[in-house]
């Protein structure tokens, strides 16, 4: 009975607490959908003002894009006025162009009609001319037009030739004059020292023992250093000296500072003599390169290639008749800007021929060639511009020059060279060339007698007048000097001029 009321209560139980959840379940679902009818109110609310806030911002958008559009609308307007306005004034001034071209094309007809009268004129005159003239000579009308013309062709080359003479004689004593003073300006304006040529370099040293030491045990140290230089070390009786002797001043010089480095600190032996060796090569070449920077600055020429550089820096121990080479070229990079500037020519191509000129003597003794044409193949085969280039190959005529900057280094270099003071040579060298010169032109056929006067500068040849003609004195006069810039080494240039005189003698009686 027990166990049956237990189950009544556990049912009546479980149907209570159904009826409670059943009840609880629905009030949650009633809350829900409140608060879901809620979120959806809030939701849409949202969502209307949003749709609103988006349609303001859409019309505020359409709004600004038409004020930009309407803006744009007037400036083009505002740009199409102004285009007709300038399409109108420049019509109005094609239109002014036009009456006055027609103007000028109706005053053009009536000149034509002027000179067509004043044609038929003259063309009267001529006919009454022409006919009177046969009236008087008796000659036809194609004799007398052609008498008229010889006789008028024949006054207009008079006066031609009258006028060309006139010319010719003012512009020899105007370029004569002007010449002078262009090359005594820039004479004037720059001047420079003298140096003496050399082929030998002393090193002075302490005691005559110290020429034993040179020498070294069966010559042994002068042998290497003669080896490592190539150089001649000249050791005789001359006191407290030793002497260099080389053709190459380059390696001249690296021998005179490697045996004064040797000689002052003393020890001298083959390993020594070549670590001084290689020590004064390195500081000859330190001391070329300096040379070859410093004379690019002083003569104005820039940006070289460094290996040009190189080479120019050889030059720096390089002479030619007692004149250093490296100055010789700086003094002629000054003079022929000079003469350029004067004339109005190239003054920066006449500096940079005028300053490399002689590139090709710091080779010379290596290549063959002239230097002239050595220097030029340098600057070629380095880019150098082909107006220096030219300017160094033409500088002694081998090239015939081409142009005016070419000249003016011709020029340049035979001041720099034959001024007062630039070069100087040894007696018995100077009365060798003079004597060299005498003999090039008595070694002719029919030369009488030659003399070099003026310092060697001139050769005046005296010719037989009955076995040489005019033409052939030309041919000797042009021969001789050919001669003499083949086979002999001078400053600046020779003068070759040949005499020819005939002399006719009568007696009275």
């Amino acid at each position: 009975m027990s166990t049956i009321l237990i189950v009544i209560v556990g049912l009546a139980g479980l149907l209570v607490g159904v009826a409670i959840g059943f009840t609880v379940r629905r009030r949650q679902d009633a809350t829900s959908l409140q608060e879901a009818e809620e979120k959806a109110n809030r939701i849409l609310v949202e969502a209307e003002s949003t749709q609103k806030e988006l349609l303001l911002k859409a019309k505020e958008e359409s709004l600004e894009m038409r004020n930009a559009l309407e803006a744009e609308i007037r400036d083009r307007r505002a740009e199409i006025t102004r285009t007709e306005q300038r399409l109108s004034q420049r019509e109005e001034s094609l239109d002014r162009k036009s009456d006055s071209l027609e103007r000028r094309d109706q005053e053009l007809r009536q000149r034509e009609g002027e000179a067509e009268g004043i044609r038929a004129e003259a063309e009267t005159i001529r006919e009454s001319q022409l006919a009177e003239i046969q009236r008087i000579s008796g000659l036809s009308q194609d004799e007398a037009k052609q008498e008229l013309l010889a006789s008028i062709e024949d006054e207009v080359r008079e006066e031609a030739s009258r006028r060309v003479r006139e010319m010719e004689k003012q512009v020899e004593a105007t370029a004569g004059q002007r010449a002078r003073r262009v090359l005594a300006t820039a004479i004037q304006r720059y001047t420079a020292e003298v140096t003496a040529e050399s082929t030998v370099s002393v090193v002075p040293i302490p005691s005559d023992e110290m020429k034993g030491r040179i020498i070294g045990r069966e010559g042994r140290n002068i042998r290497a250093i003669e080896a490592a230089t190539g150089v001649d070390v000249i050791i005789d009786d001359t006191p407290d000296a030793i002497t260099v002797s080389a053709f190459d001043p380059v390696r001249r010089e690296v021998a005179r500072s490697a045996l004064t480095s040797l000689v002052q600190d003393g020890r001298i032996h083959p390993t020594r003599i070549e670590d001084a060796v290689n020590k004064a090569r390195r500081d000859v070449e330190a001391v070329m390169a300096e040379a070859a920077e410093a004379a690019t600055v002083e003569a104005g020429v820039m940006n070289l290639h460094p290996e040009v550089m190189k080479t120019l820096g050889r030059l720096r121990y390089r002479t030619s008749y007692g004149q250093n080479v490296l100055r010789h070229s700086i003094e002629t990079a000054h003079i022929a800007a000079m003469i350029a500037r004067e004339i109005g020519a190239d003054v920066e191509i006449a500096r940079a021929g005028g300053f490399l000129h002689d590139l090709g003597k710091a080779v010379d003794h290596e290549v063959e060639g002239t230097h002239a044409i050595i220097g030029a193949q340098i600057l070629r085969r380095f880019k150098a511009r082909e107006e220096v280039a030219h300017c160094v190959e033409a500088h002694h005529e081998e090239v015939p020059p081409q142009t005016v900057e070419a000249i003016i280094v011709m020029m340049a270099d035979a001041i720099s060279g034959g001024r007062p003071g630039a070069r100087r040579e040894s007696l018995e060298a100077y009365i060798k060339r003079l004597e060299t010169l005498e003999n090039i032109a008595t070694s002719r056929k029919g030369v009488e007698a030659a003399f070099a006067i003026q310092a060697g500068r001139e050769l005046r040849i005296i010719v037989k007048p009955d076995s040489v003609d005019d033409l052939e004195a030309m041919r000797i006069a042009r021969d001789v000097s050919q001669q003499i810039e083949e086979t002999m080494e001078y400053p600046g240039q020779i003068k070759v001029t040949v005499v020819r005189e005939t002399r006719a003698t009568e007696y009275a009686k």
